[in-house]
């Protein structure tokens, strides 16, 4: 049949030619590699096993190391977790320090709003032991005072030169720790005191010496090692609200 009678042609298509054939590769860009397959790799890591040992470089890549006795480790890796955690540890510690630095400013700020409402004298030694129970977790408040005779109510006597003998000394203005000599302040209470801080005071004219004193049954709450400036500050409000009365 001729073509007129619908017949089809099996003719084979001309070959392309190799120019196009090198433009249309280039066009297509150079082939992928296909990825390696999971498996082969271990058992080629397998069968060669000295492989990642001879090559330092691709281990530095790697983050490993060898070890005595051809022990492959994650020491950079291990090392650099290592740091974190320190750095995760030193920076939560900072951070509690912080809180607990901002809570016991928090209350000694509410102590002195506390002892600034005091009536008297005798009430500003109940307020002072109160703040120190319920504000601070402590066991007892104190004030003391070197007098001849009776001190207002609530307040512990001194003989002239204690004060000076419960601070080791005519110079320190305060001290903490331990001190068994001045476990007689706390009464009833001494048995339980393992740890307490004292600052010293001058109150009226003429100067009266006396302490402000805080005692706690855990040895860790006052150490020599700590600063006493919030105590401090405590026992100058102690001071300015205490001279509103005479001393009778």
């Amino acid at each position: 049949m001729d073509g007129s009678q619908g017949e089809f042609s099996f003719e084979t298509a001309p070959p392309t030619p190799p120019a196009k054939l090198k433009a249309a590769r280039r066009a297509a860009g150079p082939a992928q590699p296909a990825a390696p397959d999971a498996a082969a790799v271990r058992l080629f890591l397998a069968e060669n096993p000295g492989f990642l040992q001879d090559d330092a470089g691709l281990l530095a890549e790697l983050g490993l190391s060898v070890t005595g006795g051809n022990v492959v480790e994650f020491a950079p890796m291990a090392r650099v977790r290592a740091d974190h955690q320190r750095e995760a540890e030193q920076r939560q510690m900072l951070e509690d320090v912080a809180r607990a630095n901002f809570a016991a400013q928090a209350q000694t700020h509410g102590a002195v709003v506390d002892l600034l409402d005091a009536r008297n004298l005798a009430d500003l030694a109940r307020r002072v032991d109160d703040l120190a129970r319920a504000r601070f977790g402590l066991a007892a408040g104190v004030i003391a005072l070197e007098c001849e005779g009776l001190p207002p109510a609530g307040w512990k006597p001194l003989v002239e030169g204690q004060v000076d003998l419960l601070l080791d000394g005519p110079r320190p203005a305060a001290r903490m720790g331990f001190a068994p000599t001045a476990l007689g302040l706390f009464g009833p209470d001494a048995g339980e005191i393992r740890s307490m801080a004292m600052v010293r005071m001058a109150i009226w004219e003429p100067s009266r010496q006396g302490l402000l004193v805080f005692g706690s049954s855990n040895p860790d709450d006052f150490t020599p090692e700590m600063g006493a400036e919030l105590v401090a500050f405590l026992a100058r409000v102690v001071e300015r609200t205490a001279e509103r009365w005479p001393l009778l």
